[in-house]
Formats: structure tokens, C-alpha cells, sequence
């Protein structure tokens, strides 16, 4: 069942196990937003999250072993960044709202701003020219056509590598200029043509026959950009901590990306929607789904108890311009049907797997789509780890046989 997003006076001080004075010193203390509870200007609801982020610290005071195990599962923070927040059921990139970026920005720029922190710096970084590349490349390139895009970035970017001794520089504006250099690669791979002059989204929308789709494009790479500590974000620092280069960081979130819990969630929504096929099938198919034991794959955020607003920012540009297509109309249906069995919003995953539909792509595109935005936060990460100069090397607690004396 989905937690309540706020608590009564006596329901927070339970939860915190304090007398209802110590809860109005919390709050004094601005530890504990609190706010109007309806009609009545006396009573007052406090912010569940909040109230468990003080918890968390209270427990980390108090058993700071176990604090360390379960920061690993979407607990308390373990890394600093200075890229992603998210407050609020909301999304921003230093400090600007992500929906605003992706409404008014390109996400050249929003690269330049992850990257350099500034807008302004992204003709600096996508105007020098592309690596040569080497025959050998060339012909591996020719080798994978067949491929799907995110396959290509697998298969291609390690030998890519090997031609750009210019990445082995790991000082930031270095680092920014070698993200531009992997980032059009790994565009120039999906689109299967050379990068446009009009940008990376146009050349998606050439490249993928999409008509008059760009706009979407743009605001889907800049929504999957960075999502703070998420695993392939986590891997990448990991990879970058040991002073790897950024084609191996990339590399390595493109690993973590592909799993069924990460970015492959995208495949078994698309499953999903497929098995479904017409709207009025959507809510049989999802309670089928139920009756097995499954989840439903594109609905629920444990980061957003009222929804993604990538999600929602992505179906809504997609319903004003879709709503009577097929894709429309499987999304609405999906939407409701959600909401009726399960009470949950749609995620981004749902938002990439409608947008392929709507636009005809051919199947793995939302991943594809996924992880060219979310190589712009990889880079900026391992900007972040290289600047630290610090291995990231937990302990782990042995739990296995002991040895004999």
C-alpha cells in the first residue's frame, strides 16, 4: 500500500518517537515542513518525507554499520553531486527544473550545462571536429549495421576508444570535450548518418524517418540525462574513481543501463503494451498481469509517490500532438487502467515506449533513447569522481565460514 505523502502531529511524533514538543522544535528548527491542513488554520500536516529523511539520521547516530548497507537501496545519500536534484516530486539540473530545460533548451546545451555548468558553452563542445577514425573501426561498423542502436554502442564504443588518446586527459574541460566526441558518436551510430548541423535531435529525427519529431526527441534525451545515484550512474563513478577513461565509463553505464531493472525495464513495458495490443484489452492484460503475481511494468517511482514528471511532461507534449492515434489511445487507456488496478502514475519508461510507438520506431528505441541522454550524466559524474581523486572501495561485512584455527 502507498504511504500517506503527509502525517498528522500525533502520527509524525509516532513515527519519530518524540513528544509532540520535540516535533514543534523539529519543525522551528526547519527540520519539518509543515502546512495547512484543510479549513481548520490550527491543524497542521507535516511531510512524510521529512520525517523518515530525520529518521534516517537518527538511525545512522545510532547504528551507523546498518546505515551503510541499506544507503546502497534508495536510502541516505552515500556520494556528493552537485548535478541532480530531486525535491519535491520534482527534477532539476543545477538548480534549473529539468521540464523547463526540456521545453526551451537543446540538449546540446543541456549537456554544456551538466558538463560545464553552462548553458552557453555547447557550441564550444559539438562544433570541433569528430575523431578519424581508423579502418579498422570503419569495418566493425560495417560488420554490425544489422544491430539494434544500443547494441552498436556496445560493440562500437570500446573500439572507438583506441583511436582517441585525447580521452586519456582527465582534466574537466578535457573530459567535457571527449563526452562531446562519444556522445556524437553514439548519435552518428543510432541515426546511421553523419551529425546534422541542425543538432543531434534532428539528426535522430532524419536518421529514424520520424516526421516533425524532434522537439520530442530533444525533450526525451534531456529527461533521461541524470537521475542522480542510480545504478549505471553509480557504476560509472565507480569505473571513473579508478581514473578509467570516459569511453570506460560510458561503457560500463551502458552495462548496468541494458538490465531489466534499469533501462531494460523499457522491453517489458513495450511487452507489455504489445500483449495488450488495443486500449479496451489494456485492463484485462494488466490484471492478468496481477493474478500471475507480476508488477506492472512503467507505473510506480519510489522517488515520485505522485508521478514522474518526466513521464508526465513527455505523454502530455505526446497527447496534445497524438491524442487520437493509436499510441494516443493505448497510452490513455494504459494510463487509466493503471490507476484503477493499482493506484500508480506513469514513469519515463512508459513515456519512451509510447513515443517510439507514436513515431514508428523500430523496437529497442526507448532504450536507445535512454541511454543516449543518460551518457550526458555519465560524463558529468565521472567529471565530478576525477576531480575527487578518490577510489570509491566500500568493505564488505563477511557473512561465509569462518576459518579454521
Amino acid at each position: 500500500m502507498k504511504k500517506a505523502q503527509y502525517l498528522t502531529a500525533k502520527e509524525a511524533a509516532r513515527e519519530l518517537g518524540v513528544s509532540l514538543p520535540t516535533l514543534y522544535a523539529y519543525v522551528s528548527r526547519g527540520l519539518i515542513r509543515s502546512e495547512s491542513a484543510g479549513s481548520d488554520s490550527r491543524a497542521r500536516r507535516y511531510h512524510r518525507e521529512d520525517i523518515e529523511r530525520l529518521k534516517l539520521r537518527k538511525e545512522a547516530r545510532r547504528k551507523p554499520e546498518v546505515m551503510v548497507e541499506s544507503a546502497l537501496h534508495l536510502g541516505a545519500p552515500v556520494l556528493e553531486s552537485a548535478i541532480t536534484l530531486i525535491a519535491d516530486g520534482k527534477l532539476y539540473y543545477r538548480g534549473y527544473d529539468a521540464l523547463d530545460l526540456a521545453a526551451r533548451y537543446s540538449v546540446e546545451a543541456v549537456a554544456a550545462l551538466i558538463w560545464t555548468g553552462a548553458l552557453e558553452d555547447a557550441s564550444a563542445l559539438f562544433d570541433a571536429a569528430p575523431v578519424e577514425r581508423s579502418p579498422r573501426f570503419q569495418a566493425a561498423r560495417e560488420a554490425v549495421a544489422g544491430l539494434t542502436p544500443f547494441e552498436k554502442f556496445q560493440t562500437l564504443l570500446p573500439l572507438a576508444a583506441v583511436d582517441d588518446l585525447a580521452a586519456y586527459d582527465l582534466r574537466p574541460a578535457a573530459v567535457a570535450q571527449t563526452g562531446a566526441r562519444i556522445l556524437r558518436l553514439l548519435v552518428e551510430l543510432a541515426a546511421s548518418r553523419e551529425l546534422d548541423k541542425r543538432g543531434i535531435a534532428a539528426t535522430l529525427q532524419d536518421g529514424w524517418a520520424a516526421q516533425d519529431a524532434a522537439d520530442l526527441i530533444n525533450a526525451a534525451l534531456i529527461l533521461c540525462a541524470d537521475h542522480e545515484l542510480n545504478v549505471s550512474s553509480f557504476t560509472a563513478r565507480c569505473v571513473a574513481s579508478a581514473n578509467a577513461t570516459p569511453y570506460a565509463v560510458v561503457s560500463a553505464g551502458l552495462a548496468a543501463l541494458q538490465g531489466a531493472r534499469h533501462g531494460g525495464h523499457t522491453e517489458r513495458v513495450e511487452a507489455l503494451l504489445d500483449e495488450a495490443g488495443r486500449p479496451e484489452r489494456m485492463v484485462a492484460t494488466m490484471a492478468a498481469r496481477l493474478k500471475r503475481g507480476e508488477k506492472i511494468p512503467g507505473f510506480g517511482h519510489p522517488l515520485y509517490p505522485e508521478g514522474d514528471p518526466r513521464g508526465q511532461f513527455l505523454l502530455r507534449r505526446l497527447l496534445e500532438r497524438d491524442a487520437g492515434s493509436q499510441a494516443g489511445a493505448l497510452a490513455q487507456a494504459a494510463i487509466e487502467a493503471a490507476s484503477q488496478l493499482v493506484g500508480e502514475h506513469p514513469t519515463i519508461d512508459l513515456a519512451l515506449v509510447i513515443l517510439a510507438k507514436a513515431l514508428h520506431l523500430t523496437p529497442g528505441s526507448p532504450l536507445a533513447l535512454f541511454a543516449l541522454g543518460r551518457t550526458i550524466g555519465w560524463i558529468g559524474h565521472a567529471i565530478e569522481q576525477y576531480a575527487l581523486d578518490r577510489v570509491i572501495r566500500p568493505r564488505a561485512r563477511y557473512i561465509g565460514r569462518l576459518p579454521s584455527m
